[in-house]
Order: structure tokens, then C-alpha cells, then sequence
């Protein structure tokens, strides 16, 4: 069973950042494409960053130069540091675990952590 926990999440003020972490189990990691993704009340799931197991990493337009994502595979963990903080970036955040295979691929996901960006 696949188990993603995310942490890190909270309330923090307009030009704060947060670090989110992600730690993987049962889960053969590197091999694994990683990536955030996050949901705003009313909103659709959107891709924040992600990053492949190879280490090439892709940004949402909305985040670029602000946030980054970087993965360590010995701690089978994937983190996310959001720094420039903005009112709009408040959302339910996850993590996602991508696999491919020959038929397609499968996803696993975390179960969320909030982040709140208000004054």
C-alpha cells in the first residue's frame, strides 16, 4: 500500500514562506515521477510543480520564481518551499506520486495539507 503523508502546511502572512515535505512508503521512489498539487475552495485540482525522477522539475506559471520543488531520494521525500507568500495561493495542497508503465500510469496522492496565506 502506497502511503504519501505530507506536513508542513499552515497559516502564514502575505510574503511568508512555508516548506512542505512529503515522505513516501512502500514505494520504490526514484522511480517515481513527484509532484504538488494544490485546490482552492471552488476551484479544480491544479499542478503546482512537479518533478521527474531524473530530476527535471516544471512550474506552474503562477509560481515561477517563487516557489521551488527538489526531491531526496534517500529520504524518499519530496518537498516544496513556497517562499512570496500570496493571498492566492491559499488552497488544500497535495502530493502526487506518478508512475508510469506500458499501459499508461498510475497516480497515488497524499491526503492534503492546508496552507493559509492571510493577514
Amino acid at each position: 500500500q502506497v502511503q504519501l503523508v505530507e506536513s508542513g502546511g499552515g497559516l502564514v502572512q502575505p510574503g511568508g514562506s512555508l516548506r512542505l515535505s512529503c515522505a513516501a512508503s512502500e514505494i520504490i521512489f526514484n522511480i517515481y515521477d513527484m509532484g504538488w498539487y494544490r485546490q482552492a475552495p471552488g476551484k479544480q485540482r491544479e499542478l503546482v510543480a512537479d518533478i521527474t525522477n531524473g530530476g527535471s522539475t516544471n512550474y506552474a506559471d503562477s509560481v515561477k520564481g517563487r516557489f521551488t520543488i527538489s526531491r531526496d531520494n534517500a529520504k524518499k521525500t519530496v518537498y516544496l518551499q513556497m517562499n512570496s507568500l500570496k493571498p492566492e495561493d491559499t488552497a488544500v495542497y497535495y502530493c502526487n506520486a506518478r508512475r508510469y508503465h506500458l499501459s499508461g500510469f498510475t497516480d497515488y496522492w497524499g491526503q492534503g495539507t492546508q496552507v493559509t496565506v492571510s493577514s
